[in-house]
């Protein structure tokens, strides 16, 4: 009998790119207002103003979209021009309307767990923008259910995990950031598997729990298939 119940997944960054489209947005942004302030400047205002409104706007593309606007008019003292503003709004649409590309191993991994397990597909952000994603991946049909939240705590993943009948004792959470996905699963009481990606968010940067019994790390997502295995099999 194995002693997890569901093995769960992020999804931006763990199956499919996702940073890699607000850093080239962000780009765009501080070339556009560069003759306003330095580029160093114009990135943490950004920065601030994404954090600041992550209570009133929650995490995605729309919020940030909306703070990119606000930035751009606080660092012009509101003489941002009307087209600047447009192609920020275009910019923020092109970024919900990109196709969604796997990253390699993603699927086969899926698959493979998906023989033995119930697989949960955990998620953060926008609504409508996150449903979209998960159904242009053509991944859905591996996923025991998907859970598409506000944010990521410990009580996120109880309540997840209460609502299928377990507990985060005999759950893991895989995914590409310490913050969001490992360390409230740790502190949930299960086990936390990280998987690095090369690009992430500021905003999710934190210290590894290396001493934490139930913390794993692999090189890649492929690696988390035999590493499951092996925590599911009886003591």
């Amino acid at each position: 009998m194995s002693k997890l119940d569901f093995i769960a997944f992020d999804a931006d960054d763990t199956l499919w790119h996702n940073e890699r489209h607000f850093k080239f947005t962000q780009k765009m942004f501080v070339e556009l207002l560069g003759n306003y302030a330095g580029h160093d400047h114009i990135h943490a205002r950004l920065q601030a103003a994404e954090r600041k409104n992550l209570k009133f706007y929650g995490f995605g593309i729309k919020g940030f979209t909306l703070s990119m606007i606000e930035t751009a008019i606080e660092l012009t003292d509101g003489k941002v021009e009307g087209r600047t503003i447009a192609k920020l709004l275009d910019q923020g649409r092109e970024m919900l309307n990109h196709p969604v590309e796997l990253l390699p191993g993603a699927r086969e991994t899926l698959e493979l767990l998906h023989k033995d397990y119930k697989i949960l597909l955990i998620t953060k952000g926008d609504l409508v923008d996150q449903q979209r994603k998960v159904a242009s991946s053509t991944l859905s049909h591996l996923f025991h259910s998907v859970e598409i939240v506000a944010d990521k705590t410990p009580e996120t993943y109880i309540s997840i995990f209460k609502k299928h009948g377990s507990t985060p004792e005999r759950g893991l959470m895989a995914g590409n950031s310490l913050k969001s996905d490992v360390i409230p699963m740790l502190q949930a009481g299960g086990f936390g598997i990280h998987v690095p990606h090369e690009l992430i968010w500021d905003y999710e940067h934190e210290e590894t729990p290396h001493q934490h019994e139930r913390f794993f790390e692999v090189k890649n997502v492929t690696e988390t298939v035999p590493l499951v295995h092996k925590l599911s099999m009886n003591e």
